[in-house]
């Protein structure tokens, strides 16, 4: 398939995309946490 024999090959890109998806739905899921301003702690 795709002239690419090597498994090694196909589980590289496999990975690549797991890992793809993987990072944007971290992202989506995590967008809009950290958002709240911070306090200043510096004692005066």
């Amino acid at each position: 398939m795709f002239g690419i024999t090597d498994p090694y090959i196909w589980m590289g890109y496999l990975l690549a995309f797991i890992l793809t998806a993987a990072c944007i739905a971290y992202g989506i899921l995590n967008w809009r946490n950290g958002q709240e301003p911070e306090e200043d702690n510096n004692g005066s």
